[in-house]
């Protein structure tokens, strides 16, 4: 079936397998009636809104052709005089024919705003937040309609996350909640809603002081940021809570076996298959981590998650990138959660000292979209990703697994962007020998650059999984590498991958 994604790189795929959608500007011609939901685009307006300002001489003619080579893409066993089903003219212009359940935002947005009871709830929302990959439309950000699209879909995954824990709170699940709420008020501090929900877990988790504490830290920040009180329902909630008001409380529903860790789904990203296929492969193995960063609220927040989650063990905490390596020195991690900004020592110099090292542990960069240069040094240097401070419990859990494996770049959404950005530069350390290898080399090279796990890559290549693990450590060797992130920086940067297209 052709499916189309836009909650993270745009693409479109038949079955398993991506289908080249062209350039950037004739992608965009593809998002665009995606955006529009089936409803017909106008030419003139395609070509206003695909060249702002001053559009070429050609323009008319170049939208043409972006449609014609677009079409021949999406169908391709449609003969040359057959009508197309999917992209169709639809005077004055053209529409995308597609089910609900082909377009990953129309599915989205369907979920969110269907109704039903806590547990359907539940279930349905954690599917569709799943669905989301990073930042929606990210490659059409300078276009206007992308960015007003992408604001909109992002406050429906606001709106899904705290639906869904609402959901969970009705459910008894107050316990289970409270990390990934506190991340959600941390980073969105003017929604009242998160702190409602926030508040309302802690004190359902036998927790009033710090329900009380949540309530107080939302007054300061209204008051800091618009000079606001609390609003009329987190007043009454505050009220309620001082009175020990009985509706508050709701008898907890213990979770069936294996459920807690679900229940900690509140937002956008299901753990990666690669990561729990090697789980279950080798069964538990606990995994040993370093958490360096100058804020004690994010350490404290991310003590609370390793604590809870079976198979990991925080075994040191830095604040600056001086005690992280003598931490990763004493204790020989398996992973570790850096900060790319810190004092005294930077967590890029930490990092690269660390990974200078004897078998180092892999190295994760949590950032708040912290400059570019920054990031991509970071990418270059050996890192095997990065993770948001505001990231979910799950997606933090997640990455760590995947950068364990070796198997899957980290936040692909955020890398595919720099990568875009920064592709072409001249680096001398990058490594000159491409040219000598052969084409089965360059294939994987590309799958790997287009974000594909092991898995995802054996399937793809009817091969072995192991048989593709093998020969990707086997490249990298070749290359001088010790990451796959370097080999993704590798591809783009020798023009193997063109940003926005699958490879040449």
């Amino acid at each position: 079936m052709l499916t189309f994604r836009a909650l993270g790189p745009f693409q479109a795929c038949h079955g398993g397998d991506l289908v080249d959608l062209g350039g950037q500007r004739q992608m965009a011609v593809l998002a665009r009636l995606l955006v529009a939901g089936g409803r017909a685009v106008p030419v003139s307006m395609l070509i206003d809104e695909l060249w702002p300002g001053e559009p070429p001489a050609q323009a008319l003619s170049t939208v043409q052709g972006y449609v014609s080579r677009l079409r021949r893409a999406l169908e391709p066993g449609r003969a040359p005089r057959e009508e197309a089903e999917v992209l169709v003219s639809a005077p004055p212009g053209y529409a995308l024919r597609a089910a609900p359940d082909q377009v990953d935002t129309w599915t989205f947005e369907r979920a969110v705003k269907a109704t039903g009871e806590p547990a359907e709830v539940w279930e349905r929302l954690g599917r569709a937040l799943a669905l989301w990959r990073g930042p929606a439309l990210a490659e059409f950000s300078d276009l206007q309609w992308a960015a007003t699209e992408a604001g909109r879909l992002e406050e429906l995954r606001l709106v899904a996350v705290e639906r869904r824990a609402d959901a969970g709170l009705r459910l008894g699940q107050s316990g289970a909640l409270v990390a990934d709420l506190e991340a959600h008020a941390s980073a969105h501090p003017l929604r009242e809603e998160a702190w409602r929900l926030l508040a309302l877990a802690l004190y359902r988790s036998g927790r009033q002081g710090d329900a009380l504490g949540a309530l107080r830290r939302a007054r300061a920040l209204l008051r800091e940021e618009l000079g606001l009180d609390l609003g009329p329902a987190l007043q009454r909630l505050e009220s309620d809570m001082l009175a020990q008001a009985a509706h508050l409380d709701l008898p907890p529903a213990p979770p069936a076996a294996g459920e807690a860790r679900e229940v900690r789904d509140t937002v956008a990203s299901a753990t990666s298959a690669a990561s729990a296929a090697s789980t279950e492969a080798s069964g538990p193995r606990t995994l040993r981590v370093v958490v360096a960063d100058d804020q004690a609220l994010v350490r404290t927040g991310l003590r609370v998650v390793l604590d809870s989650e079976p198979g990991f063990q925080l075994v040191a905490e830095a604040e600056d990138g001086e005690r992280a390596i003598a931490a990763v020195r004493e204790t020989s991690p398996d992973v570790v959660l850096m900060d790319i900004q810190m004092p005294r020592l930077d967590g890029l110099t930490a990092a690269r000292r660390i990974l200078a090292d004897d078998a180092p542990p892999k190295v994760i960069m949590m950032t708040t979209f912290g400059t570019d240069d920054n990031l991509y040094a970071a990418l270059r240097a050996g890192v095997s990703g990065f993770v948001l401070k505001t990231s979910a419990p799950e997606q933090l859990i997640s990455a760590m697994r995947a950068a364990q494996a070796g198997d899957a770049l980290i936040d692909p959404a955020v890398t595919t962007r720099l990568i875009a950005a920064f592709a072409g530069r001249a680096d001398p350390s990058v490594p000159p020998a491409l040219a000598g290898l052969g084409d089965t080399d360059l294939d994987l090279m590309k799958l790997v650059a287009r974000g594909l796990t092991n898995r995802q890559i054996a399937v793809t290549l009817s091969v072995p999984e192991h048989s593709v693990a093998q020969s990707v450590t086997r490249l990298l060797d070749h290359l001088g590498l010790h990451d796959r992130a370097q080999l993704v920086v590798v591809a783009y940067e020798s023009g193997l991958v063109n940003p926005g297209g699958p490879g040449r």
